[in-house]
């Protein structure tokens, strides 16, 4: 399947560079698949479809200050490196900017701390070694930013440090935050719960691979790159009761799908941990999932190939040029959809 099919025409000047004054006031879209209807609402709006007994998954990772600074030793050239993994108290996965200067063997001072690149991998990505120091999360504590991404064409600010993260993050390790979480609020969430809705929780670590552009002409040749993800055994437990019940389940957000769909077996949400590259684009057989909840995504990324397969590619592609026209707010920090696909 060709990679521009999954391609709209965008409007640049409709990247939210900050995010709205209240998380839930942001612009959603619910989008209908049965009946190809598009309604226009606010996102404080979106406990009207809920009804009791229906299943809300959250992804509880939490964003680390991933984005540091650093200088060569031998040059005191410049670098940027940004977090995509830590592996274990002195190593991690990163990206390094400008990466053509970054060779294995270099040394790249950050403060008080002297890291070492020990490997480089085929995407460019490489690891990094602590030598000098306890712990990788001392020196992000030190000197990380908050990684906001790159298009937003600003230094991450005061503001960024409590809103390009969940309200109910909890466990760190994302270089990018699950952004469909950014829209709730705490007391949207007691309403739901008042309301006779369930909440649960999922983990999936964000990395690279939920926002590396896909430059392959075929999406099928395109490489995803492993995050850590795990699934609660209460969560197993609320998901395949719910499910056995004929009660609807709410993703939030691309990469809590991504985790619940990594964890199936027979139909069966399975409990554990591991690593996982799903891909998921059209066609594809969602297993557990009925509703989704995601934000509006780059031209021809695998996070709208993932919204595509659910929802329908010509009627996620007309929701999105709908979007443009009637000048939603894009990306991270942007507006909000809902796909509905059981009523």
């Amino acid at each position: 399947m060709k990679t521009d099919n999954f391609n709209y025409p965008f409007d640049p000047s409709l990247i939210a560079k900050y995010p709205v004054e209240r998380r839930d006031e942001s612009n959603l879209m619910v989008v209908h698949s049965k009946t190809k209807k598009i309604e226009e609402k606010k996102f404080k709006n979106i406990i009207d479809y809920f009804r009791k007994g229906d299943v809300i998954v959250f992804n509880i990772t939490k964003v680390i200050p991933a984005r540091i600074i650093g200088e060569k030793k031998m040059t005191g050239g410049k670098f940027e490196i940004l977090i995509s993994k830590i592996l274990d108290d002195i190593t991690a996965e990163v990206m390094i900017n400008p990466g053509r200067k970054a060779k294995i063997g270099d040394r790249i001072i950050v403060g008080e701390y002297e890291i070492e690149i020990i490997k480089r991998d085929n995407e460019g990505l490489r690891i990094i070694k602590l030598l000098n120091m306890p712990e990788i999360y001392s020196m992000i504590r030190s000197y990380g930013k908050t990684p906001i991404p790159p298009y937003l064409k600003r230094e991450s600010e005061d503001i960024d440090k409590e809103r390009y993260q969940s309200v109910f993050a909890k466990i760190k390790g994302s270089c990018a935050a699950p952004t469909a979480s950014l829209h709730f609020t705490n007391s949207l969430i007691n309403e739901l719960e008042s309301k006779g809705i369930i909440i649960t929780n999922i983990l999936l670590h964000v990395g690279i691979g939920t926002f590396r552009p896909v430059k392959t002409k075929l999406i099928e040749e395109h490489n995803m790159h492993m995050e850590y993800y795990k699934v609660f055994k209460e969560t197993a437990n609320i998901v395949n009761k719910a499910k056995e019940d004929g009660r609807r389940i709410f993703a939030i957000g691309t990469t809590t799908v991504r985790a619940l769909e990594s964890a199936v077996v027979n139909n069966k949400l399975i409990e554990g941990e591991g690593e996982t590259d799903i891909f998921i684009y059209p066609p594809y057989d969602f297993k557990l999932i009925d509703n989704l909840i995601t934000n509006f995504h780059f031209p021809k990324s695998t996070l709208l190939m993932l919204v595509c397969a659910f929802g329908g590619t010509e009627l996620i592609l007309s929701s999105y040029k709908k979007a443009v026209e009637n000048r939603y707010r894009f990306f991270s920090y942007g507006d909000a959809m809902m796909v509905i696909n059981h009523e």
